[in-house]
């Protein structure tokens, strides 16, 4: 993600390119704050153009002049000072606490920050930074942005924006998003320490429009196979999308996997345009049902779509939600694809963004969502009572789901068929039609502090810098088959370790060795390859990745189960 942070101490998932690799905790309690705050920040959205008139305030004037008499008093009487607006705005989300867990307010900041995952750009200087020890890093230069052009480089130190020091005390993500973007056109000097320089440089930058992208990956598997990946639903997703998959079938595809893991929502038009390019016909895609019936909808195929025909597996997991679920619910239910994986996380709730006169804006659910076959996902909640909905990933872990397919507890009142007779189930995210488990052989308590302290991203850097001239003049298949992160490597990397505090552990690092050789290396082709890929896709990174990734191995080799699903053949055993 551009100018994102990647601090040391933020929970795996939030980077949304993906070059984090999520340390996925048995429990799931790693995971499921971020999970829940992307699924918010990310969830279904529709276009804040339906919500119109509002009705009479007859019913709730006495509930408003009694809060307004209550604030005045306050603001008049009350024994200290206080932040009226800051009581408003807590005010406000204990009262949305009441309602459904997808309701929400954010203040003006967190508005801008939960719009901008969902437009197509920002302004700044194009670069992804990591804190780590207090320091601002350059972990990568985005191509052909700003700071590329300037000619800063991976493993630079910001030390100073426009001569305010950067460096050292606490820093805050905050505060360098602060610094480093801004109005396109503006410049903005940077104080860089370059690793064997003495002496600082300093760079003027001139900020532009940044791009950011939701196709992570792109790439031919083999000569059939295509592999593509989407992070998020936002403004360009549909766009970069059908390039990304003419691109795949002019290459040769003839099969597709589809990769919605981690992909929390977006916006339901982009979702449904997706699915339009792999259902034929004028199918129902979804449909929408509100109180009030201005949000009542039906949208259909209409298009002659790109890959109507051919075998077609879609990955889901827990963290799939919302308009991912769109997806792979009408690709389900029309026995389009195959999906595989996890059970998705279970939100078929449709929120209106209605942004407010302060710049804050309000998100409220006005309508749930239902596949084609008249299935709602939206998992069980009680209205008021948010904290038992936010605890349900970890209810899941409890119960084994995330190992064993027999652990899934589908509510039998809430079975449907699939065009062609399959049952499938409501009330719960999407049941995947083939269950992989989640791989947790390479998980350790060593791993997970390794990366707590950053030692793998540190030493992939390190590593890309020492060897850069040399990688850059090799083609990636010749990377791919060459470069190995050998056992002296690693000893430097454990020496490394054991220097920032971490106790050696044998068993553990045994069992993560290979995993961790495998994170070291896709880092490094990252930061050599990324640059040449215009649409912002890390292919190199991914492919590398894939080779430890247990989910995208075994849905390889279930192609011809997806063919025999789209040709109406479903004896198999669905487990």
């Amino acid at each position: 993600m551009q100018e994102e942070n990647n601090a040391a101490n933020k929970p795996a998932g939030q980077e949304m390119n993906g070059s984090n690799p999520r340390i996925q905790n048995d429990k799931a309690t790693v995971r499921l704050p971020i999970l829940l705050g992307i699924t918010l920040a990310g969830g279904m959205l529709i276009g804040a153009t339906f919500f119109s008139g509002t009705k009479s305030l007859n019913t709730i004037g006495r509930g408003y002049t009694k809060y307004r008499e209550i604030l005045q008093l306050i603001e008049n009487n009350y024994v200290d000072s206080v932040n009226t607006d800051e009581l408003v705005d807590f005010s406000i989300t204990k009262m949305l606490e009441k309602l459904d867990p997808h309701t929400a307010y954010m203040n003006p900041q967190d508005a801008i920050a939960a719009r901008s995952q969902l437009e197509g750009g920002f302004d700044g200087i194009g670069v992804e930074f990591n804190i780590y020890k207090d320091t601002v890093y350059v972990v990568t230069p985005l191509a052909g942005g700003p700071s590329e052009t300037a000619g800063i480089l991976s493993g630079d130190k910001i030390i100073k924006v426009d001569g305010t020091p950067l460096a050292g005390g606490k820093i805050e993500n905050g505060a360098v998003f602060k610094a480093l973007r801004g109005k396109r056109g503006t410049d903005v000097k940077l104080t860089i320490l370059r690793k064997g320089d003495k002496q600082p440089k300093e760079f003027t930058i001139t900020r532009d429009r940044i791009p950011t992208y939701s196709v992570d990956a792109s790439y031919m598997i083999d000569a059939k196979t295509g592999y593509l990946k989407i992070n998020r639903f936002s403004e360009t997703t549909y766009d970069e999308f059908k390039t990304a998959l003419a691109s795949l079938k002019a290459q040769g595809m003839t099969q597709l996997m589809l990769d919605l893991r981690n992909n929390p929502g977006g916006y339901m038009d982009r979702a449904t345009n997706i699915a339009d390019e792999f259902i034929a016909g004028n199918k129902l895609l979804v449909y929408t049902e509100g109180k009030v019936s201005q949000y009542d909808r039906k949208t259909y195929a209409h298009i002659t779509g790109q890959f109507e025909e051919g075998p077609l597996v879609v990955l889901v997991d827990e963290g799939s939600a919302s308009a991912s679920e769109i997806v792979s619910g009408a690709l389900q239910d029309h026995d389009r694809a195959l999906i595989a994986g996890r059970r998705s996380f279970g939100k078929g709730l449709v929120q209106m963004p209605r942004t407010l006169s302060d710049g804050s804006e309000l998100r409220l659910t006005i309508s749930r969502y239902y596949t084609p076959s008249g299935r709602s996902i939206q998992k069980p909640y009680v209205m008021g009572q948010e904290g038992d909905y936010e605890k349900e990933l970890e209810l899941r872990s409890k119960r084994g789901e995330y190992y064993i397919a027999d652990s899934i507890k589908n509510d039998p009142k809430l079975k449907f068929k699939t065009d062609g007779g399959r049952v499938v189930y409501g009330g719960g995210g999407i049941t995947p039609d083939y269950f992989i488990p989640r791989d947790s052989t390479w998980q350790t308590a060593y791993l997970i502090q390794l990366y707590g302290k950053n030692i793998i991203r540190e030493f992939a850097m390190e590593y890309t810098n020492d060897n850069r001239k040399k990688l850059e003049k090799m083609p990636f298949i010749e990377f791919d088959k060459t470069v190995v992160i050998n056992d002296e490597q690693m000893n430097r990397l454990v020496k490394v370790a054991t220097a920032e505090g971490i106790k050696f552990n044998e068993k553990e690092y045994n069992r993560s060795k290979n995993y961790i050789r495998n994170q070291i290396k896709a880092l490094v082709a990252r930061a050599i390859y990324q640059k040449g890929n215009k649409a912002g896709q890390n292919n190199e990174f991914f492919q590398v990745i894939s080779q430890s990734d247990d989910t995208y191995q075994k849905a390889l080799k279930l192609f011809d189960r997806a063919d025999k699903l789209e040709h109406g053949m479903f004896t198999y055993n669905q487990k």
